[in-house]
């Protein structure tokens, strides 16, 4: 599209990822009078992040990764992080009802499939772990549904590869809850950005935004280049959503809000392995999660997953992290060094010194063979024959290195939200886990933002009917938190307990 922008539009989105899909898409069913412009670097939407084959699919709703339930020191296991995620992903499948009921979406298996969740673990010690978090999880409402065993033929039975050629003495437990999904982001973001289109919604691809400035009325003059003859243009917006992945904390510094200064990222890429022969990937039907080597960091989880993009089933494996001083898949190898300020240096150096186990796991990882990791493959899945499966670059992940108020800095490993006092600009920052809370993170950005719009005589009834539960906390209402299970799973074609 020639870029020919409303040059006052309300609001502009940047980046054509899951995240501004989403916000974009709340923020018309609430408000259809809003102008909107979307600014993306690349050729198309979901290219990144969000794209099919570069995150996992898993529609994180909590249910298999152990890295969301710590074991307390008394064996008892937190379930309280895992509650918080379970239930957002639900506002997901509100939002996606909603558009699926009206006609938005007009097949649900365009991005979604049911697809059982599981946890596999081996050796007594993790066994007594899975067996503590099992109890734990389904005393509660939100589990409801879950089931574990012990028994080498049942786990068989719910997930053959990876107990086919298993020692048989071996000590093996896992739990598996058939309301999991797999969801293509890439396809949900072509659809949701398609449909922004046809309300009007200005998408503009080939446009990198290269400045963010704010005029004295607190408008921002958001500068955009044209990435193939590099000529420039600007609007000038009511509201700015920074929502493009790793280069979001370069945008963040560009903006020169206060609440933004001392924020650094480090990045952590990925690699898959993955197999598209029909005699496997027919034989597998879950997302088999399992426990994380010592100082990994939490997108580098294991697992073994069955992914249906564009109607074919495949399997992927890993991943197996490592490190590029990329911020974006189609980034610069400058990105890393051209992200350092004077005022996130210290807390760079200081997440440093803290963390020499995850520097060594990173550095480790990329060291590794390609005999290596097939090994670690062939833990979950035995009889794995290396001729099966190839490799595949995974997207790109910036862990947010957060300021202290004290001095120095934290890492932090999910999703963060990074405001200006005027609320006149938000950023995403960030990974894990990401798209799939992506309706919570547009609740989050309504609540900071648009605070003055949440009422009766505002945006409040709309909001209800597209999250019914909206203002209802499911971790504690188990009426609700089942009444809405029940109703999204049939519009959305999965399965329900």
């Amino acid at each position: 599209m020639a870029l020919r922008p409303n040059d006052t539009p309300d609001v502009v989105l940047i980046g054509a990822g899951i995240m501004s899909a989403t916000l974009g898409t709340v923020l018309k069913e609430l408000e259809p009078s809003l102008s909107i412009a979307l600014f993306e670097t690349l050729e198309d939407c979901g290219l990144e992040s969000s794209e099919s084959w570069n995150n996992a699919g898993t529609g994180h709703a909590a249910n298999c990764e152990l890295n969301y339930t710590p074991q307390r020191p008394d064996g008892s296991v937190d379930i309280s992080k895992a509650l918080e995620v379970n239930t957002e992903f639900d506002l997901s499948r509100q939002i996606w009802a909603h558009l699926v009921r009206k006609g938005a979406i007009p097949d649900p298996r365009a991005f979604i499939h049911p697809c059982p969740h599981m946890s596999f673990v081996w050796g007594e010690e993790n066994v007594a772990f899975l067996r503590a978090r099992y109890a734990a999880m389904a005393a509660h409402h939100c589990y409801h549904g879950m089931e574990y065993s012990e028994d080498h033929a049942a786990i068989a039975a719910w997930a053959p590869l990876i107990m086919e050629g298993r020692d048989p003495a071996q000590p093996v437990a896992a739990t598996r809850i058939v309301t999991g999904t797999d969801v293509d982001y890439g396809a949900l973001t072509h659809l949701l950005v398609g449909h922004l289109s046809g309300q009007g919604v200005e998408v503009h691809y080939n446009r990198q935004v290269v400045a963010l400035d704010q005029e004295g009325d607190g408008r921002w003059r958001v500068t955009v280049a044209d990435t193939y003859d590099g000529t420039r243009q600007s609007v000038l917006a009511k509201f700015v959503f920074i929502g493009a992945g790793g280069a979001a904390l370069d945008l963040l510094q560009a903006s020169g809000i206060q609440e933004g200064h001392g924020y650094g990222g480090f990045p952590v890429s990925g690699i898959w392995l993955r197999c598209d022969v029909d005699a496997v990937t027919q034989r597998h039907h879950a997302k088999v999660y399992g426990k994380a080597a010592s100082g990994s960091p939490p997108m580098s989880v294991p697992h073994l997953d069955t992914r249906v993009i564009g109607g074919r089933t495949s399997l992927l494996f890993g991943p197996y992290a490592g490190f590029s001083s990329r911020f974006l898949k189609h980034g610069s190898l400058t990105d890393l060094f051209r992200s350092l300020t004077p005022d996130n240096i210290v807390p760079l150096l200081d997440v440093a010194k803290d963390n020499v186990a995850l520097m060594e796991y990173l550095v480790g990882q990329v060291l590794q063979s390609a005999q290596h990791q097939f090994a670690t493959l062939q833990h979950f899945y035995p009889r794995a024959r290396r001729g099966d499966w190839k490799e595949a670059v995974a997207g790109q992940r910036v862990q947010i290195i957060k300021p202290e108020p004290q001095g120095g800095g934290r890492l932090e490993f999910g999703t963060e939200l990074v405001a200006a006092s005027d609320r006149s600009l938000v950023a995403l920052l960030g990974a894990s886990p990401g798209a799939s809370t992506a309706a919570f993170i547009a609740m989050e950005v309504l609540q900071r933002c648009f605070p003055e719009h949440l009422t009766e005589e505002g945006w409040l009834p709309a909001l209800k009917r597209m999250i019914p539960t909206y203002g209802i906390d499911l971790r504690t209402d188990a009426e609700a938190c089942r009444r809405i299970r029940a109703e999204t799973a049939p519009v959305l074609k999965i399965e329900t307990v």
